[in-house]
């Protein structure tokens, strides 16, 4: 059988990778999006892992969704729904009550003010300047880095706004380059005395990352956690209403609706190279695809070291791939409930303010997050690791039967190392251990689960397709940001292959639920594409 010919191949269903297509449809192109799994999504998605129960069985919350993207692809027309959650924290403890944090000044500063009097004072003027520090850096996550080796004209403009906007802040200056460039503890204690204020602000800094509160470059991914907005408002994180999968479903109906064609259950084996230029893709069914643009949505190693081959690579791109960190600290465990976890001092049950938002239990204070990741360091599951609970059916009644709902619960720090083998016996004694943590503040949690899911580093790795079950496909440090991610030379989505460009969260400017590197990354290939080098 003959080689199927297509404009374009995407690989990956990914958001990113729908992002992508979506634009490149609707500037002419005619995508051909391959997806391994029988749904899209990648990492957003909504399984029915129980009758009547749907999990985000992987991302579990937006906020950071660009909102060109919702705008430019009519993702609200398309049923997209935004639930905000407010209060948007919940600290508990287990004397009772505890910290609440959200949009409500007001009410911040009085929660805070429980544990310090001078923190809640401070609070309102920590949060305005994060404000500001991100409405400065903001224009640099919708458009490709500036790359200072092969300047454009439009890096200067890029450049010459950001720099209008920090030089604004003034005397404010140094402190953003301290959050910036060093480590979250340093910010957090310049600015606060309390725990577990600085625990539960840290939290920012420390999902996904392999990390703890001292090391540097965690200022910068609690900041990257900050930006971005819900239906306007920013700083807002939200629920999406239906679970993350719905999120996908307006990207595929919006990529196809432009001309894509999306195909599942089709996993790629290999992209086929010749003279250092794409030739099209294989899949695993032996079929194969021509094509001289593939876009891919996994992440660099997964693309070039997996589909590429080494042989088809620089010595000096090699190296490069092979320095990429892709440790992953984390444990994403999901539930059914047979009832909300009733909080010790709080409402009850029913849901209320403290079922609304994320959820700290056990490593809630720096210390103790530093002790975290020392234990997985030394090779050991922590006795009190950091866990993030969210419940979204308090949210959204259509993810669980009546009077049932979910949870999420994202959990490191785990020792990144350890395979399939190594976590057979010990998925479960995890699992115990972070229940009882829930259950020191909510008495009765671990009997409320019906049903659970433990997914180890491995097994984000299976099912996701996120080498060594990285959510961010590659750390965030600061020498892997900007031009530097995923490496020199292959910053603006372009590979070293011919024709072979990347669209997935190991480009600029990173992971999270955002669609930017999609989108940037399409630009950047329709702009290659006008003054004729794209390939």
């Amino acid at each position: 059988m003959p080689p199927e010919r297509a404009d374009c191949v995407v690989i990956g269903a990914g958001h990113n990778g729908l992002v992508a297509a979506a634009y490149l449809a609707r500037a002419g192109l005619r995508p051909l999006v391959v997806e391994r799994r029988a749904l899209v999504g990648g990492s957003a998605v909504t399984e029915e892992l129980w009758p009547g129960f749907r999990i985000s069985r992987a991302a579990y919350v937006a906020g950071l969704l660009r909102p060109a993207v919702v705008r430019e692809l009519g993702l609200h027309a398309r049923g997209l729904r935004l639930l905000p959650r407010e209060p948007a924290s919940f600290t508990p403890l287990p004397d009772g009550g505890g910290l609440l944090l959200g949009a409500d000044e007001h009410a911040n500063v009085a929660s805070i003010r429980r544990f310090s009097a001078r923190d809640a004072a401070r609070h309102p003027a920590y949060e305005r300047w994060l404000d500001r520090v991100a409405r400065a850096v903001e224009p640099l996550l919708d458009a490709p880095p500036p790359d200072p080796r092969r300047p454009r004209a439009g890096d200067v403009a890029t450049l010459a706004r950001v720099g209008r906007r920090l030089m604004a802040l003034r005397r404010e200056l140094p402190e953003t380059a301290r959050l910036l460039l060093g480590s979250a503890r340093a910010t957090l204690e310049r600015w606060f005395e309390s725990e577990p204020l600085r625990g539960t602000l840290a939290t920012d800094a420390l999902i996904g990352a392999w990390a703890e509160p001292g090391t540097p470059g965690t200022g910068y991914v609690l900041f990257h956690h900050v930006m971005g907005e819900t239906n306007g408002a920013r700083g807002t994180w939200a629920y999406v209403a239906g679970g993350m999968g719905r999120l996908s479903e307006t990207l595929a109906d919006a990529a196809r609706a432009a001309g894509a064609t999306i195909r599942l259950e089709a996993p790629v084996a290999a992209i086929r190279v010749a003279q250092g230029a794409v030739r099209g893709v294989r899949l695993a069914d032996g079929s194969e695809l021509d094509t001289p643009l593939v876009v891919s949505n996994a992440d660099p190693a997964a693309t070039l070291l997996g589909l590429v081959g080494a042989e088809h690579l620089s010595d000096d791109t090699l190296a490069e791939l092979r320095a990429l960190d892709f440790r992953s600290p984390v444990v994403k465990i999901n539930l059914a409930l047979d009832r909300l976890p009733d909080f010790r001092g709080m409402s009850g049950a029913s849901p209320g303010p403290e079922h609304a938002g994320t959820i700290h239990v056990g490593a809630i204070d720096l210390e103790s997050q530093a002790r975290s990741f020392a234990a997985a360091v030394s090779g050991a599951l922590p006795e009190r690791p950091l866990v993030e609970l969210t419940l979204a059916s308090a949210l959204d009644g259509s993810l669980a039967p009546p009077g049932r709902h979910v949870a999420s619960l994202f959990v490191q720090h785990v020792p990144p190392h350890w395979d399939e083998e190594d976590w057979r016996e010990r998925r479960d004694v995890f699992a115990d251990r972070v229940l009882a943590l829930v259950d020191e503040v909510a008495p009765g949690f671990p009997a409320s689960v019906l049903e659970r899911e433990v997914l180890a580093p491995p097994d984000l790795a299976r099912i996701f397709g996120l080498t060594g079950g990285n959510i961010f496909h590659g750390a965030m440090t600061p020498e892997r940001l900007l031009f530097l991610r995923p490496f020199p030379g292959a910053s603006r989505y372009r590979t070293p292959i011919r024709g072979l460009w990347l669209c997935g969260a190991g480009t600029h400017p990173g992971g999270g639920v955002m669609g930017a590197c999609g989108r940037n990354a399409a630009r950047e290939i329709l702009r290659a594409r006008r003054v004729g080098t794209l390939r």
